[in-house]
């Protein structure tokens, strides 16, 4: 399956899957590298779709208020303002 076709759960769902592979530490070097480098792909293809979702959320939020656009950030970031 192309990687740009993936949802972001299928993404991280294969992510995860590298992950445990190559922390086991039982695959050849080459195999580990191919990982290692899929992961990467699946990495930013992962934080793309993210950014993409983050600008739908901050365009919502100014159509829907009409007030100032704010930058989408987690719970925990928020705190403190």
């Amino acid at each position: 399956m192309e990687e740009q076709q993936l949802s972001f759960e299928e993404a991280m769902e294969r992510l995860e899957l590298i992950v445990g592979r190559l922390e086991n530490g039982d695959v050849p070097l080459e195999t580990a590298i191919e990982l290692f480098q899929e992961g990467m792909k699946l990495s930013q293809l992962c934080g793309s779709k993210l950014e993409e979702v983050e600008r739908k959320i901050e365009v919502l939020i100014e159509g829907e208020s009409g007030l100032q656009k704010k930058p989408f950030a987690p719970a925990n970031e928020d705190r403190g303002e």
